[in-house]
C-alpha cells in the first residue's frame, strides 16, 4: 500500500524518485519527473517508440518545450485557448528543453496537454510539468481505480481515498483517453480520436 496525503505524492514527483498516480478527465495518469522518465517506460515494460505526454497545470508552463515560427506559436495558443484545460494533446515540434527519456527514438516531437480536473492541475501546479501516461501495463486497457492501479504498480504512490473523495466532486472524468493531433509544419493530423472530437 502506497497511498499518501497530496501533499507526500507531490513531494515524491518533485524528488524524481518515485512514479505518482492522480486522477485526470480521461483515465487515472502514471506520472514522474520529465527527466526520469525511463521510471515509467520500465514499470509499463513500455517500448521506446511510444513516448509519454508533458502535462502541466497551465499553456504557459509547456510551450518553453516546444518551438516552431512566431505564426506556429500563434495558432498553437489559439488552439490550446479553444480546447484547454481538455482532453487534447497537441504533438508539436520539441525544444532541447525536452529530456531525451520523454521521446527516446523520435527526439524532434513532444506532446503537451493540459488536464480540466482539478485535483489534476493541484498537483501540476506545484510539481510543474511531468512525464505522464495512463495507468496501465503497456498493450492493456487503462486501469481506472486506485484499487487496480496499487495492484498493478505496488511501488506507484496514489493517493488515499479521502483525498480522492474531496477531489472528485464536481470533477468529471471519461473513461477516453485524450484526443491527439499532431502539427504537421502546415496542418493538423489527428493520431487518435478520444474524449474530444475533431475533424
Amino acid at each position: 500500500m502506497t497511498q499518501v496525503s497530496i501533499d507526500s505524492l507531490i513531494q515524491g514527483a518533485i524528488s524524481g524518485d518515485c512514479i505518482v498516480s492522480f486522477p485526470t478527465d480521461t483515465v487515472p495518469a502514471l506520472a514522474a519527473r520529465p527527466d526520469r522518465a525511463e521510471l515509467i517506460f520500465a514499470a509499463k515494460r513500455r517500448r521506446q517508440d511510444k513516448p509519454l505526454i508533458l502535462m502541466a497545470a497551465s499553456p504557459q508552463a509547456l510551450w518553453p518545450y516546444v518551438q516552431g515560427s512566431p505564426a506556429e506559436l500563434t495558432l498553437w495558443q489559439q488552439v490550446a485557448e479553444s480546447y484547454w484545460p481538455g482532453a487534447l494533446t497537441l504533438v508539436l515540434p520539441a525544444s532541447s528543453l525536452v529530456p531525451p527519456g520523454m521521446n527516446a527514438i523520435d527526439r524532434t516531437t513532444i506532446g503537451i496537454r493540459v488536464p480540466n480536473f482539478p485535483l489534476a492541475l493541484k498537483i501540476l501546479e506545484q510539481t510543474g510539468p511531468l512525464a505522464t501516461t495512463s495507468a496501465n501495463l503497456s498493450g492493456q486497457a487503462p486501469l481506472e481505480s486506485v484499487a487496480e492501479i496499487e495492484a498493478q504498480f505496488p511501488e506507484v504512490l496514489t493517493l488515499v481515498a479521502a483525498e480522492l473523495a474531496t477531489a472528485a466532486t464536481g470533477a468529471i472524468a471519461s473513461s477516453l483517453p485524450s484526443t491527439v493531433a499532431k502539427w504537421t509544419g502546415s496542418n493538423w493530423e489527428i493520431l487518435r480520436q478520444g474524449a474530444i472530437e475533431l475533424e
